[in-house]
């Protein structure tokens, strides 16, 4: 529909242009003058009838005089005192103004509709040792389905078998590829490059991460900036003023002996000038050209007015796990009495049947190394303490401190002290009282975070802060591994606590905060701008979140400021070139002979120069790879 409506917009535009064009060789030209008629009447038909039916809708339905019913009456005023061709241009450039608007208003919206063909409709689903192709629709959670090599991914999952590499770029921004194996996330419309993934169904293709982003987009566009609301009512109720401006005129020039020819050409020429078609479509046209970069990018604005608080925001706040750091435990130091990896297969082997962070953190390490585990038996949990069981040689422990001191082995030697720092959790393990090693996990930074918020301080952030409930040992190491001073972070921290930090940095200036989970969302909310890591943040993170930044990439989050404040200025140059351009064609139209062509080309042209100017904003290098970074 869209489309056949752009193309019927292009169509009136070039036989408005055509009629003029023909009337105008008529004129000039020793082409017959029969010419001239007909085609000014099809200039004016083509211009101005699909004026007249939307001014004509919009003070029917709404009761509201738009720009369309002023370039109508101005035409029809150039007809009347013998300046047809004037009129005809008018109508031909405001005509043409319009396409160009649409289209250029239609480029930034299917930038996210196109993410609606990336939706695969069938997929393979596996019934035991058999496939058969269902549609997608019809996945719920827990279905298997099987990416072969080059497929699309029809809905969001979990690898469940198998390892390949995936482009991720149309939801995440992400230039490069990213390599997956079992027990990663994947999402819908993203690309598998190769290998063949067994995936678990984790949503419907209604709650899928793209329909969250064409949901969060729909929102977006309806969700106007106070300066598009301003732009909006400004437009409506300076029309009204510039109508009754141009008839106060006309009587005027009537009243000063002008002719009546003189005086309605005048008239309609101020009613050209004062027109603000620019100013109305300026803040607009920056607005959804940036949301769109911004979608391209892997940073949904939930509006143009998130968008815009994001640039007056001067501080930042930030939960710690899973947004600073990855919120996957990882081993960070070991030792062992004996063979390193005979103790670590040994460890993990216990920790086998654990969902604890720490039994995912000693398998990975396991597999890291190709390492085979020693299957334990008899595994069961000592509450507060750690986990005991059996292996081949006999009975095994793993645990804290208190375990430690409960199967009286020694911890005291140098090797084992040097590993309890406080910042990392230690685990010692053991049979009976023979220690036979420890290993330390902790959480790590994302490798991007340390880069992000270098970003942002270089881009004018003043104040951040790091929030977490955990320990002030481990929030400490944290921090100073990212290059926050230890003022800037905050520990043993409850939700409440969260939320009056974020209150404090508020009444200093415009604050934003980043979080992931349910427990951000209060400060999410309180914040003047919440940002929600997309990918990962729960639900309820994303519905209290104003942005969703949908990569792990933490030099988004500067992207975005900078997109933001880019925005921003864009949307003050439009305002002000419209509003001055207005003063100028105004001040000739009143004080001056400004013809009317020079006011029509004038007014048309300014409205197309803040209309480019703001799909300046669609080539942002947000959607392009960091390294590119320009502004």
């Amino acid at each position: 529909m869209k489309r056949w409506i752009d193309t019927m917009d292009l169509a009136l535009s070039a036989l408005t242009a055509l009629g003029l064009i023909v009337a105008a060789l008529a004129h000039w030209t020793p082409l017959p003058d029969g010419f001239g008629p007909p085609a000014l009447l099809l200039a004016y038909l083509a211009g101005g009838v699909p004026a007249t039916l939307t001014a004509g809708r919009e003070l029917w339905r709404a009761r509201v005089f738009d720009i369309d019913l002023l370039m109508v009456v101005a035409a029809l005023a150039a007809l009347s005192v013998g300046a047809a061709i004037e009129g005809a241009v008018l109508l031909t450039l405001f005509s043409l103004s319009n396409t160009l608007e649409h289209r250029a208003m239609g480029r930034a919206r299917r930038a996210v509709e196109a993410l609606m063909a990336l939706r695969p409709d069938t997929a393979l689903k596996r019934d035991g040792d058999a496939l058969r192709e269902v549609a997608v629709a019809s996945l719920i959670p827990g279905d298997t389905v099987v990416l072969r090599p080059g497929a699309r991914v029809p809905v969001d999952g979990v690898i469940a078998s198998g390892d390949g590499t995936l482009d991720e770029s149309t939801i995440t921004g992400e230039s490069m590829p990213v390599h997956k194996a079992a027990g990663d996330p994947v999402f819908e419309a993203t690309a598998n490059l190769d290998g063949v993934l067994d995936v678990t169904v984790a949503h419907g293709t209604a709650e899928s991460t793209v329909a969250r982003m064409i949901a969060l987009v729909t929102d977006a566009q309806a969700a106007k900036a106070p300066s598009e609301r301003f732009s909006a009512w400004f437009g409506q109720r300076y029309t009204v003023a510039v109508l009754l401006g141009a008839a106060l005129a006309l009587g005027v020039f009537l009243l000063l002996g002008w002719s009546w020819d003189d005086a309605l050409y005048r008239a309609a020429t101020l009613l050209v000038a004062a027109s603000p078609c620019a100013v109305v479509i300026s803040v607009p046209a920056a607005i959804l050209s940036a949301l769109s970069a911004a979608v391209r990018g892997g940073v949904l604005f939930k509006g143009g007015a998130a968008l815009e608080t994001l640039a007056e925001v001067r501080a930042f706040a930030f939960d710690k796990t899973g947004t600073l750091t990855t919120g996957k435990a990882e081993v960070t130091g070991l030792w062992a009495a004996g063979d390193e990896d005979a103790f670590l297969s040994t460890l993990a082997g216990l920790e086998a049947n654990s969902e604890h962070p720490i039994g995912h953190a000693l398998r990975a390490e396991m597999a890291r190394r190709g390492l085979t585990l020693v299957a334990a038996q008899n595994v069961h949990a000592a509450p507060s303490e750690g986990i005991l069981g059996e292996d081949a040689q006999g009975a095994l422990w793993a645990g804290n401190a208190r375990m430690a001191a409960r199967m009286g082995a020694d911890v005291t030697r140098p090797a084992v002290a040097a590993l309890a720092d406080g910042a990392q959790t230690l685990i010692y393990a053991g049979r009976g009282a023979d220690l036979l090693g420890a290993v330390t996990v902790a959480d790590q930074p994302r490798p991007s975070s340390r880069a992000g918020l270098a970003a942002l301080r270089a881009g004018g952030i003043a104040e951040r802060a790091m929030m977490t409930g955990d320990r002030r040992a481990v929030a400490l190491r944290i921090g100073s591994d990212l290059g926050l001073a230890p003022d800037e972070i905050h520990a043993d921290l409850l939700p409440a606590d969260k939320v009056a930090l974020v209150a404090a940095m508020a009444a200093r200036g415009k604050v934003a905060f980043v979080g992931d989970g349910v427990n951000d969302a209060a400060a999410l909310a309180r914040a003047d701008v919440g940002i929600a890591m997309g990918a990962a943040g729960s639900e309820v993170a994303l519905q209290a979140a104003d942005v969703a930044l949908l990569s792990d990439d933490m030099t988004r989050l500067a992207e975005a400021h900078r997109l933001a404040r880019r925005t921003a200025r864009i949307v003050k140059q439009n305002l002000i070139f419209a509003l001055g351009a207005m003063a100028v064609l105004v001040t000739g139209g009143l004080f001056f002979e400004l013809p009317l062509p020079l006011a029509v080309i004038g007014h048309e042209g300014g409205t197309v120069l803040v209309v480019l100017n703001g799909l300046r904003l669609l080539g942002d290098p947000i959607r392009a790879d960091r390294s590119h970074n320009r502004r």
